[in-house]
């Protein structure tokens, strides 16, 4: 997946009101971007900090910029838009690039199911059962290496694995699918000192059929691309 704009380079003053950040571009302006990340973006917004900003010139839209990048300034990026790893695996499902899925030859999007819930693909083939892809953006790493979710408490989250549940209990595949948007880390596993509900939550939906898959990303400020997938060590 390709930015649809060419990335501008900043540095990060203040992330507040969860979707608004302030930053400094290179020419010295100090302007205000959309920050599509509902996440505590845990040790991503610190201020000073080297970002990547896609710039838009639609009239629709408030904010003439999006934050996409964080710039670890070290050949390392962190991708902080929850919106991307969507864009990013459609292609890859569409493609049959994606471990795991790849029998799947009909993808659909932002299919409604459980309790007015939405999938974030359902993917069919004649002959297989449906699988419902539930993904989640990855990108709190505390330990050198490894790439841990949720990076706060997440309800949403927690009532999408028993939605998963309830599909695996009716016979389909349900996939509950990280996708890690860094570039420094191998490995996976869940948070639980931050949200133990959905740590139990996920134990739960795993002895109830849920399957688990996980991948990183290769990011640059030119896109965002699916990689590898990621050993899970929970």
């Amino acid at each position: 997946m390709r930015f649809e704009t060419p990335l501008v380079p900043a540095r990060l003053i203040r992330r507040y009101k969860r979707f608004l950040a302030d930053f400094r571009l290179e020419d010295g302006r100090e302007i205000t971007a959309h920050c599509a990340n509902p996440g505590s973006m845990m040790g991503l917004a610190t201020p000073g900090q080297k970002v990547w900003l896609e710039p838009n010139d639609d009239p629709r839209k408030k904010l003439k910029f999006g934050w996409r990048l964080v710039d670890h300034e070290n050949g390392h990026f962190t991708g902080v838009d929850t919106s991307v790893p969507n864009r990013a695996l459609r292609a890859a499902l569409g493609a049959g690039q994606v471990a795991g899925l790849t029998e799947y030859k009909t993808v659909r999007p932002e299919v409604k199911y459980g309790e007015a819930s939405r999938i974030d693909f359902l993917l069919s083939y004649p002959g297989l059962p449906n699988a419902y892809v539930e993904v989640k953006s990855v990108t709190l790493c505390r330990q050198p290496g490894l790439a841990e979710f949720p990076d706060s408490v997440t309800k949403r989250g927690a009532k999408h694995l028993e939605e998963l549940a309830r599909v695996a209990d009716q016979g389909h595949r349900a996939v509950m699918l990280y996708l890690i948007q860094r570039t420094d880390c191998t490995a996976f596993d869940l948070a639980r000192d931050i949200d133990p509900g959905y740590a139990a939550a996920y134990d739960a939906a795993r002895v109830r059929g849920v399957e688990t898959l996980c991948f990183d990303t290769r990011i640059t400020p030119h896109g965002v691309e699916l990689g590898q997938p990621v050993a899970v060590v929970i």
